[in-house]
């Protein structure tokens, strides 16, 4: 036995990684980072919400707030605590809270140093845009950067260029960005450089030189200059960092770091159903295959089945679900019916599957799922009738002509693929944030920024959210800002907001 009961200490966690390691590597062959395991309190693990997970972050009152906001709510019993937070580096870093049981470190360790990051080392999504080896180094850098632009230019300068690059990151990716992967060890050299290279022409003289008059507004020339600035451009926060007239170099270094980090994790999003449905069913194979071998009792096997259950609990639309799916019930349903459909497959099966059906090879098929897919395509390549039907879905259609909502797909064979293309479309990268895309900017007029929002009729921006961004944006290019709302079918204009 590797323990009894549930008292754990460092003998004991070190025993039990050994064991979760052979299996992990001699009979799944997962490849991992190098593991780092840190065992902190809750208090600790309340601060690690709020900077994302990472164990270094710059300074702002937002994570102030968050913190506040899961105290009170995990003090007054309305939430309770992750047993573990992942980071996606290398060496991959695993939080393990210390009030968990022998049991659920046990669990933890096989869900996060091995299912998490077996993951992020393998999916092609963060292979092709994240770099971890680098990102530790990168926060590190951003965290005393903005502390030194706070001693040298004032908190509230910096909170304010903070608070507009935050309400804009969402913006602030670049969406195809293929295998041209951000160097973020490059990124701050090179921020370094500018910063020598400022430091060293500064002269105080050049404030007394006479400013140059404004030249004479040529509106002709306005399309040729949009083509110039790479408009139409959908990453705001890139086109302000370098098109802003009235930006400062150390402002423009900012929002750099808040446009980096966010296309950091910018694939966890694409990915949150593979990720943890990885995860939830390596831990669940490992704490199975312990058992087995009579390295843990029945009831350290109780609670892992217990602690399983309630992860991946999935509540009807009628008992308080929400409107999206628990990603570790959907993605550990599809590993687990992948895994059957290997091993012991149906008629069904083998009609809807005949490529993996039967194939005798359950663990090289995931892995080559959880290599190849994001969460999109996976769904709609391996979201099957038995995992349909097991979860209840259905599909209704809401014409908003009619007093009525219309159950349009069911089980059965049209059903269940129109079912499956409508859950894998609510994944779709493109719906993570709305289609706005800079269009135009009069350089040598009144400098407004023009921006268009492609959508459809009935879903429009909420117009609060919609000014308040406006004016984050305004704020950062200095000049004003109008954004028409734009019909993506027919090019009917459907709203302007404008903010100066």
């Amino acid at each position: 036995m590797l323990y009894t009961g549930t008292d754990w200490n460092f003998d004991i966690l070190r025993n039990c990684y050994d064991a979760i390691e052979q299996i992990a590597v001699d009979e799944l062959g997962l490849e991992v980072y190098p593991n780092r395991i840190e065992i902190i309190t809750s208090e600790q693990m309340l601060d690690v919400y709020t900077s994302h997970g990472m164990p270094v972050s710059y300074a702002h009152w937002s994570a102030g707030k968050r913190f506040v906001t899961h105290e009170n709510a995990y003090r007054r019993g309305l939430m309770g605590l992750a047993y573990e937070v992942v980071i996606n580096s290398s060496p991959c870093i695993s939080y393990l809270m210390e009030e968990n049981s022998a049991t659920m470190q046990a669990l933890v360790i096989a869900h996060a140093a091995f299912g998490h990051n077996h993951f992020f080392r393998n999916n092609r999504l963060f292979r092709d845009w994240t770099d971890p080896t680098q990102i530790l180094d990168y926060l590190e850098f951003a965290r005393s950067y903005i502390a030194r632009c706070e001693d040298r230019y004032g908190v509230k300068a910096v909170e304010r260029i903070l608070d507009a690059a935050h309400a804009l990151q969402g913006q602030g990716v670049d969406r195809h960005l293929g295998n041209k992967r951000v160097d973020l060890r490059a990124e701050a050299d090179r921020a370094r450089e500018r910063r020598e290279y400022e430091d060293q022409r500064f002269n105080d003289l050049w404030r007394t030189v006479p400013k140059a008059e404004l030249v004479t507004p040529n509106r002709e020339s306005s399309s040729a200059q949009d083509g110039a600035q790479g408009m139409p451009e959908e990453n705001l926060l890139y086109f302000l960092e370098k098109h802003a007239p009235r930006l400062e170099s150390w402002e423009r270094e900012i929002i750099r770091i808040v446009r980096l980090t966010a296309q950091y994790f910018y694939p966890q999003l694409q990915a949150k159903v593979m990720n943890e449905g990885c995860a939830t069913w390596v831990h669940d194979f490992i704490m199975r295959r312990l058992h087995e071998k009579s390295l843990i009792d029945d009831s350290a096997m109780l609670e892992t089945i217990h602690s399983t259950t309630n992860v991946i609990a999935q509540f009807g639309f009628d008992q308080g679900g929400g409107p999206n799916f628990n990603p570790y019930a959907l993605g550990f349903a599809m590993m687990t019916d992948i895994a059957r459909i290997c091993a012991t497959p149906t008629e069904e099966d083998r009609r809807w599957f005949p490529d993996i059906a039967g194939n005798g090879d359950p663990i090289g098929t995931l892995k080559f799922g959880w290599a190849e897919y994001r969460d999109e395509s996976f769904i709609q390549q391996f979201l099957s009738p038995k995992v349909i039907r097991d979860l209840k879905l259905f599909r209704l259609t809401d014409n908003l002509s009619e007093p009525y909502l219309l159950v349009d797909a069911i089980h059965n064979e049209d059903g269940y693929r129109d079912i499956r293309r409508t859950v894998a479309a609510s994944y779709d990268p493109g719906a993570l944030a709305e289609e706005i895309e800079i269009v135009g900017a009069d350089m040598q007029g009144d400098r407004v920024l023009r921006l268009e929002h492609r959508t459809l009729a009935g879903r429009l921006l909420d117009p609060t959210d919609a000014r308040l961004t406006l004016a984050h944006l305004a704020d950062l290019w200095g000049y004003g800002v109008s954004l028409r709302e734009v019909d993506q079918q027919t090019g009917r204009e459907l709203g302007v907001y404008r903010a100066d």
